[in-house]
């Protein structure tokens, strides 16, 4: 029979391991620790007891480490965010620069060069560009609220969902991410809500008015906000929507989606504008963006922009080059490499972002970029490159899950002298080298933190062929 709520006591914590857990050793078993610093001295009750490695979460700590700093959130601790706010910022960088290298050498097995020193923030605090609030009528109650045993009336909240709870968020008033007016817009309608009476979404019975807000404030100014309801309710509706635009005249473009489904994801749902132009302008250098309800664009702008020069450096074009961007989404990338390059033709499956890629490049005066929905690998056939050329450079960015095998073949399929590889997720970044590893080389690796104070790192690998050298 498996032993169940077993208590690991007094674990020196030695090190960082991947994905933000520390790490500690009890008789040879290493320990996987969620919520401690190098130098705790803590008890960990376990989540994974296996015969050589365990995992758990620190139920107590004895000593603290010498390297611990305040969290300077009244949310840490509960909030998913931003989990390293005990760290001292030189600290989570030199532990992300670690884990980029550990996960290279263990999964990638390529040969490496010294990786580049990591690009941290100029700014750690109010750096994102986007957040997305839950609106739910289940608030998640401390501790000490619980223990009172008192009757709580007021059970709604506007903020973020606790890690694994998927029913309950936590009321945030005042969150350090974003600058404002955010705060603002969402106490703002906290207390309207409460003075209404308007119903808060129920996610377990499907019900309700107030569902959640997705609020974007970019570095030109602007302020665009979706407020997501669960129903259509138009005189309650109007209502909420003036009474915003009132208090929070910062607002630039206003929104609304009724979201009916059981899930969240409004990829299928249609926002529609109520005030303004119904989308945001954002720049990168002097490159300008269109940015609508539903577009992804990199949520750290300042930081998005050292990104995308280290990709530009890494490319290194002479302004002769035909440059495939791969997973190009609205074409940032490819647009801010454009005026060095003589082409770029940007490939992306999802219809809506190509269409948004279009728009940015007629935006910037960008004629010489062409951009075409669907997947790599049955796009970039042998008629399209008669069609559009060889690619001398490619950049591939893809999601978490990083490339599909049949995509990394179809890399090594078209022979690119230069291939720039930006991930957000250096272990499958890692596995994916290895198979571009039949063909090329590994010349250069900057990681780049575009997320102070969570575990979260981008990482930027210049791969060259080898009979290219």
């Amino acid at each position: 029979m498996r032993k169940k709520n077993i208590t690991l006591e007094r674990v020196l914590v030695e090190d960082y391991a991947a994905e933000g857990k520390a790490l500690g050793r009890v008789e040879g078993k290493v320990v996987f620790i969620e919520g401690a610093v190098p130098g705790d001295l803590v008890d960990v009750r376990l989540s994974k007891n296996k015969k050589d490695w365990a995992e758990g979460k620190v139920s107590e700590i004895h000593q603290l480490s010498d390297k611990r700093v305040a969290p300077f959130c009244e949310h840490f601790g509960l909030c998913g965010g931003c989990k390293w706010q005990m760290l001292p910022y030189e600290l989570q960088l030199r532990y992300k620069q670690q884990e980029v290298e550990q996960n290279l050498r263990r999964i990638g097995k390529v040969n490496l060069p010294p990786l580049l020193p990591i690009v941290g923030c100029a700014d750690t605090r109010y750096y994102r560009n986007k957040l997305e609030f839950t609106c739910s009528n289940r608030r998640y109650l401390l501790p000490g609220e619980i223990s009172a045993g008192e009757e709580i009336p007021q059970q709604n909240a506007i903020g973020f969902h606790v890690p694994r709870v998927f029913d309950k968020a936590i009321d945030i008033y005042n969150c350090h991410l974003m600058a404002e007016p955010q705060n603002l817009i969402r106490n703002t309608i906290r207390d309207y809500a409460a003075a209404q009476g308007l119903r808060y979404y129920d996610i377990r019975e499907h019900q309700g008015f107030l569902r959640n807000v997705v609020i974007r404030v970019l570095t030109t100014g602007e302020v665009m906000v979706n407020m997501v309801f669960g129903k259509e309710d138009k005189k309650a509706r109007i209502a909420l929507l003036d009474h915003l635009l009132q208090k929070v005249p910062a607002i630039t473009s206003l929104l609304y989606t009724i979201n009916q489904k059981w899930n969240d994801s409004l990829n299928d749902q249609e926002p529609i504008p109520y005030f303004g132009k119904g989308y945001a302008i954002e720049k990168l250098e002097d490159f300008q963006f269109k940015i609508g309800p539903k577009s992804f664009f990199q949520t750290n702008t300042r930081q998005g922009e050292k990104l995308y020069q280290l990709t530009r450096q890494f490319a290194e074009l002479t302004g002769r080059e035909t440059v495939y961007d791969l997973y190009c989404g609205t074409g940032s990338i490819g647009i801010f490499l454009s005026r060095q390059a003589a082409k770029v033709i940007g490939v992306e499956v999802v219809a809506e972002a190509i269409d948004d890629a279009r728009e940015n490049a007629a935006l910037n005066g960008v004629q010489h970029a062409h951009f075409f929905a669907g997947d790599v690998i049955e796009i970039c056939d042998d008629a399209f490159f008669a069609s559009h050329g060889q690619p001398d450079v490619i950049i591939t960015d893809p999601p978490r899950a990083g490339m599909h095998e049949k995509l990394v073949q179809k890399i090594l399929d078209m022979e690119a002298p230069t291939v720039v590889y930006v991930s957000c997720n250096p272990a499958t970044q890692a596995r994916d080298l290895n198979l571009l590893d039949a063909k090329y080389d590994v010349i250069n690796v900057q990681p780049v933190d575009m997320f102070p104070h969570t575990h979260h790192i981008e990482n930027i690998v210049q791969l060259k062929r080898r009979n290219n050298r």
